[in-house]
């Protein structure tokens, strides 16, 4: 069962994207995934594109704000919290991330999701 990130981590979350799932298969089929996946996160931008960044999504329901269930699969597309896990990259994260950043989320090397930086939350906070 997943245990929100606030309550997880005792803070707010970093900031929040847009995001659409990508299709898996040739077939066009989505993948069938649940509240609490660890995806990790790569910036679209070739000049940042150095490396998978544990940049955890917790998807929230765009009407309300709260936490979208874990009882069933994520929405193929929707709101996402983000939550930056290392402190010491935090600066690194804190100069890139403006809104409209575009990055994707990764399994491995597989993209399993596109997602666009729609607000920052606490992104500047001195976390350590």
């Amino acid at each position: 069962m997943h245990i929100p990130y606030q309550q997880q981590f005792g803070r707010l979350p970093d900031f929040e994207v847009t995001y659409q799932l990508l299709a898996v298969e040739p077939s066009g089929a989505l993948p069938i995934v649940y509240q609490g996946v660890r995806w990790d996160f790569m910036y679209e931008d070739k000049a940042y594109r150095d490396g998978l960044y544990t940049i955890y999504p917790e998807v929230v329901v765009a009407s309300t704000g709260e936490v979208f269930s874990n009882e069933q699969p994520l929405p193929a597309y929707g709101i996402a919290a983000m939550w930056i896990l290392s402190a010491k990259l935090r600066p690194i994260h804190q100069e890139r991330i403006r809104l409209g950043t575009r990055g994707y989320w990764m399994e491995a090397n597989r993209r399993t999701a596109v997602c666009e930086v729609s607000r920052i939350i606490d992104l500047h906070a001195n976390i350590g």
